[in-house]
């Protein structure tokens, strides 16, 4: 890892990568500096096609992200459009995302982690975004992917109402997909890595796509038939089972 002082910092070893949100005094809150490099950081993890799943997490325990800078929202340096193509990016990563909620999420920093596919909470944390609060109108997609994963009327509870909700209300709405005690995390998420490295990555990147284009109501049939005949002719269907055959481990292709 270098430039241990940056906002945003990435790791990746083997299979997996890590991007840590490093600013615990201003909450893990991003500027439009630190949303270039969290993008940037992005862009590194998909080019690297020996990387199967990617954790995201905050420094310290109080916080795992506060979303935009308000002082930036003030100076007119950071807006909604460009905090979006954050969220869009990271809903956009082919490989599974892990987020390790480190601590609450307020604003935008809860639609991060609404981008990943996995999100790990502790007891104690609670998310709130206060949009409407300080006269700020969520962006359209960002709304659409609160309605879209947890329904409407969760959706009106956080933004609408802007309402406190706690880790148990988080796992209740399915806004979480697992609850942790604070020091269980990193063992409790990299319990969820070994479950999904051994998995057919092709495969795995397909099904993620397919998952969230069913849940959007856009699937292209069409397509969807291209991508499922790609992840069998890639020889990891072949490969799978064989290896159950042979009662041992399965070696799939490469991302």
């Amino acid at each position: 890892m270098s430039n241990t002082g940056a906002p945003v910092l990435l790791t990746m070893e083997g299979a997996v990568a890590r991007i840590l949100l490093n600013n615990p005094a201003k909450h893990n809150s991003l500027t439009a500096v630190g949303i270039d490099l969290f993008i940037d950081c992005l862009n590194q993890v998909e080019a690297n096609h020996d990387i199967r799943v990617l954790i995201i997490t905050g420094q310290g325990e109080k916080t795992f992200c506060a979303g935009a800078s308000l002082e930036e929202m003030s100076s007119g340096d950071m807006t909604g459009e460009k905090f979006e193509t954050l969220t869009d990016r990271v809903a956009a990563m082919p490989m599974p995302v892990i987020c390790a909620l480190n601590g609450s999420v307020y604003g935008g920093g809860s639609e991060v982690a609404l981008c990943c596919d996995f999100r790990l909470g502790v007891y104690g944390m609670r998310l709130k975004v206060p949009a409407a609060e300080i006269g700020l109108c969520y962006p359209p997609n960002g709304i659409r992917r609160y309605v879209k994963r947890l329904g409407v009327t969760t959706a009106k509870r956080i933004l609408v109402a802007a309402e406190v909700l706690d880790a148990e209300m988080l796992l209740r709405v399915g806004y979480l997909t697992h609850l942790v005690l604070q020091d269980e995390l990193e063992v409790e998420t990299m319990k969820l890595v070994e479950t999904l490295l051994p998995l057919a990555p092709q495969t795995v990147a397909v099904m993620k796509q397919l998952c969230d284009q069913m849940a959007d109501g856009n699937l292209d049939l069409a397509k969807v038939l291209a991508q499922t005949q790609r992840c069998h002719t890639s020889g990891d269907l072949k490969e799978g089972l064989l290896a159950r055959r042979e009662n041992r481990e399965p070696n799939f292709s490469r991302r």
